[in-house]
């Protein structure tokens, strides 16, 4: 039951990356790859306040502005400077490792002995354990769960707020027709650079929470996240079945919960933890692939009712 917690809370935790990649991917259209380092950039930031001494509170929101700077430097760099949407995210990813080692002073960061969301949450549980359906989990393990499921829900809410907004009505149609929101007098280029802003914001986010959960940053955590955001996407697509902004960002949060849970149970059953990277990338193909391969079954059982 342990796992299944431990799964559930990084599940949430992560599902703010998925969140993020779907602004960039599905709103825009655009190959974000500075969620790689902007996630490591979010953790490194938020570990290195609160080694210093600063609150949870204050780090994860510094943490949050430093990812919002690097997804606005991506979105500069495209629309400023003509630099292709991948090669720019690129250019970033690749300066932000020499920055967040800079940010850390070194490769890696322990936090078990600073004060965290972790510990801060757990502050409110009791040292004893509690029974949940029959198994016994440690209370603190629960209110961590509590707390990282309230994070994504209400980051999720803000974000379909934020959609429905004029600003971000904007947003969701530049991303839909660049040409037309030209013609209405809206900065197509303005745009693309706060909805950068913004993904990479939530990023940061997923990276700070992460750091604090798993009590430590390292300059690698960032590796492949880009993969595990648009596998979660995907997959939250094939469980809603449809592509109406507030289902997708609901898809997103459950997507990125189930993978996780995926991830746990064939870890679970013996898979080496080297092969994660390669279960992954075998996860994302199958998601890819499953909407494709559903659809041409019904035509073809539609087709054998009709014929």
């Amino acid at each position: 039951m342990s796992l299944l917690i431990g799964a559930l809370t990084i599940g949430f935790i992560l599902s703010l990356l998925a969140l993020g990649v779907f602004v960039s991917f599905r709103i825009f259209s655009f190959s974000d790859i500075t969620a790689e380092g902007s996630i490591t950039l979010g953790a490194a930031t938020a570990a290195t306040l609160l080694v210093s001494g600063y609150g949870p509170l204050t780090a994860t929101l510094i943490a949050v502005l430093a990812g919002a700077t690097a997804g606005t430097v991506t979105g500069i760099l495209h629309t400023r400077f003509k630099i292709n949407a991948l090669l720019s995210g690129i250019l970033v990813m690749t300066a932000l490792y020499s920055i967040n080692l800079h940010i850390m002073g070194r490769s890696n960061i322990p936090l078990m002995s600073a004060r965290t969301f972790t510990t801060w949450a757990g502050s409110f549980a009791s040292s004893e354990d509690m029974n949940l359906f029959g198994w016994e989990v440690g209370t603190k393990d629960v209110a961590v769960l509590v707390f990282a499921a309230a994070a994504s829900i209400l980051a999720a809410g803000a974000l379909y707020i934020f959609l429905r907004t004029d600003l971000g009505t904007s947003m969701r149609a530049t991303g839909d027709n660049a040409q037309m929101i030209r013609a209405l007098g809206v900065s197509d280029n303005n745009m693309i650079v706060l909805g950068l802003a913004v993904s990479n914001s939530l990023i940061a986010l997923s990276g700070a929470l992460l750091a604090q959960y798993q009590g430590f940053a390292d300059v690698q955590m960032g590796i492949g996240m880009v993969v595990w955001g648009l596998a979660s996407v995907i997959i939250g697509e094939a469980l809603v079945g449809v592509r109406q902004t507030g289902y997708s960002i609901m898809g997103a949060v459950m997507g990125s919960v189930l993978f996780r849970q995926l991830v746990a149970i064939v870890l679970r059953w013996g898979l080496n933890p080297n092969d994660l990277k390669l279960m992954t990338a075998v996860f994302v193909f199958g998601a890819l692939i499953l909407p494709g391969v559903l659809a041409r079954m019904r035509m073809k059982k539609a087709s054998a009712a009709n014929g």
